[in-house]
């Protein structure tokens, strides 16, 4: 594989969007678009009644944003629509009607961690650790930090975003409710994954619907809290700091 793609397909009331790209599934801002509008697809799907995220390949899940493009951005206005690229994706997958299911078969770095963070339910390998390496870089996790203190708290989010140069175990990520179950290798995610997609498309529609509110409750103000956090990355992202180090890179 070498060309990046974003796949949607339908399979007995389970769809399945597939994104990848050969530098490690980062996702630049089109792939972002892309992604973005193969959710709200599914969601609108009357065939569909579950949803499974993944990544193409073996390795990694996600590398986060495109470095190649940060280093392009010139001006604030710029920042803000390439960081708001990830605010769309999560709010996309937050809105969603349906449940959305997501693998992770190896490392999420940066913006990767936010899309595992607003998974309804996520299984992931032992090889699926994270990282977030924001700070290192001169800006933070803003777009993504609602997401992921969500999932797994305030604590673990501080932990995460200022030992921003290690990543942290699948076994870490499990312990803190990231991940809702973890294994030793992908034959047997993928099989545990079919097994609970394949069941929750027996459910009742809008009873799973009404239970993605409530599990969702209280994150109405998300549609503008990550744009507000995507305008405050795309304006450090500008510093000389963070251009040094990505011209670095």
């Amino acid at each position: 594989m070498s060309n990046p793609y974003v796949n949607f397909s339908v399979s007995e009331h389970v769809g399945t969007i597939e994104f990848y790209h050969p530098s490690h599934n980062s996702l630049p801002s089109d792939l972002l678009k892309k992604l973005q509008n193969a959710i709200l697809d599914a969601d609108k799907d009357p065939g569909v009644k579950v949803i499974v995220l993944k990544s193409g390949g073996d390795r990694t899940f996600c590398a986060g944003a495109s470095f190649d493009e940060i280093k392009q951005i010139q001006t604030p206005e710029e920042g803000l629509a390439f960081f708001s690229g990830f605010a769309n994706v999560i709010n996309a997958m937050r809105r969603c009607s349906k449940f959305i299911l997501v693998r992770a078969q190896g490392k999420a770095v940066g913006g990767g961690v936010g899309i595992l963070a607003a998974a309804d339910y996520c299984v992931a390998t032992q090889h699926a650790s994270i990282k977030l390496s924001e700070l290192s870089i001169g800006i933070g996790p803003f777009v993504i930090a609602p997401a992921i203190e969500r999932k797994i708290g305030v604590g673990a989010l501080s932990q995460l975003s200022m030992d921003c140069k290690n990543f942290y175990s699948a076994e870490w990520c499990l312990g803190k409710g990231l991940y809702s179950e973890c294994f030793e290798d992908v034959k047997d995610m993928d099989h545990t994954l079919e097994k609970l997609a394949k069941s929750l498309s027996s459910y009742h529609t809008d009873a799973m619907a009404s239970m993605k509110r409530a599990l969702w409750s209280g994150t109405e103000h998300w549609d503008n809290l990550l744009i507000e956090r995507a305008k405050t990355s795309g304006e450090l992202v500008l510093s000389e700091t963070t251009k040094n180090f990505l011209n670095k890179f």
